[in-house]
């Protein structure tokens, strides 16, 4: 062979091999972790530990995904430290749930606001339910609510979150698709957590429990409370199949206390592209499923576009009532 032309050859073959490699490593995960903005224990870490455990099992990242718990201002410290000092970190990944969505549309991170960062998706969801005392007359979500609408002080909803929080805006919610006209006639007594709601609601001290299907499913198994409708965009499965949906009875409201992620909002498209996929492998799997389960979420995997513009309209609706109840002007 000429000597010329073989070597042409063997630069073009050169060439070739490394824009191949580089294709086909677009992004190589290297020591990856996870910020859990709260201590060890509550959701945000449990979001972080489950899924770095299946996409290590899955040997989706290589080797463990270190867990970071960063607590303090209801997520506001994580949130500025990745802003502020981690915005290209390809390797990150950050817990996040309806609390983040909520805080963000109330301007409790100062300073900061959604697009900060990129939304990578969710994980799954623990859906909201209304429920009653066992020998409450009231049967129906619309029949609680019209008593409502025709005379507020009749009616004192509980739930576990601060006044503002996501327990009581999921009320404000089915109130507002109600036509209830003045948001700050419904009454809420916050409570600290559910348990201390459903028992106050066994008491006969509250009218209405507002939290979600997990907390309040060994109530309800024990007879102790009445679901009147569970937000959700279709009837749940297994125990909580039997109660009706408030879409049902008329009222489209979805209580949605999802989970998921954001990442840096500097994060390459490759890198972010890689975590969605990564995500969708994992909450597609029959082992993440049965976790899941394990764990009382529901079944939510939006990732990417599609998760970016849920979480918007979600900090939307918080925001609208938010204003309406005289928690942001």
């Amino acid at each position: 062979m000429n000597t010329k032309f073989r070597s042409l050859t063997t630069v073009l073959t050169t060439t070739i091999g490394l824009v191949t490699a580089g294709a086909a490593l677009a992004f190589e995960p290297g020591n990856t972790e996870c910020i859990a903005p709260s201590g060890a224990g509550g959701g945000w870490d449990m979001t972080c530990r489950l899924v770095g455990k299946a996409m290590q099992d899955q040997k989706l990242i290589p080797g463990a995904m270190q867990v970071t718990n960063k607590a303090g201002a209801g997520g506001g410290a994580a949130f500025a430290e990745v802003v502020n000092k981690r915005g290209a970190d390809n390797n990150l990944i950050v817990a996040a749930s309806s609390s983040t969505a909520t805080r963000l549309a109330q301007g409790a991170y100062t300073g900061s606001d959604y697009t900060m960062v990129r939304w990578l998706g969710s994980i799954g969801t623990d859906y909201g339910v209304i429920g009653v005392a066992p020998d409450s007359p009231i049967k129906t979500l619309p029949e609680l609510l019209a008593k409502v609408k025709a005379d507020p002080a009749s009616v004192v909803f509980a739930g576990g979150s601060a006044v503002g929080g996501w327990d009581h805006l999921k009320v404000l919610i089915a109130a507002k698709k109600a036509g209830i006209g003045s948001l700050r006639t419904v009454k809420y007594v916050a409570f600290d957590g559910g348990a201390e709601a459903i028992t106050q609601l066994m008491a006969g001290k509250v009218n209405a429990f507002t939290g979600d299907a997990s907390e309040a499913k060994g109530f309800v198994d024990a007879g102790k409370m009445r679901v009147l409708a569970v937000l959700a965009p279709d009837r749940l499965d297994g125990d909580f199949a039997k109660f009706p949906t408030a879409k049902e009875q008329g009222l489209d409201v979805i209580g949605a206390n999802w989970r998921g992620f954001y990442v840096p909002g500097k994060m390459s498209d490759d890198a972010y592209a890689f975590w969605a996929k990564q995500l969708n492998t994992v909450t597609a799997s029959k082992e993440w499923k049965a976790t899941a389960a394990k764990n009382g979420m529901e079944p939510l995997n939006l990732s990417g576009a599609k998760f970016s513009e849920f979480v918007k309209h979600d900090i939307d609706q918080i925001q609208s009532i938010s204003r309406e109840i005289g928690i942001i002007k």
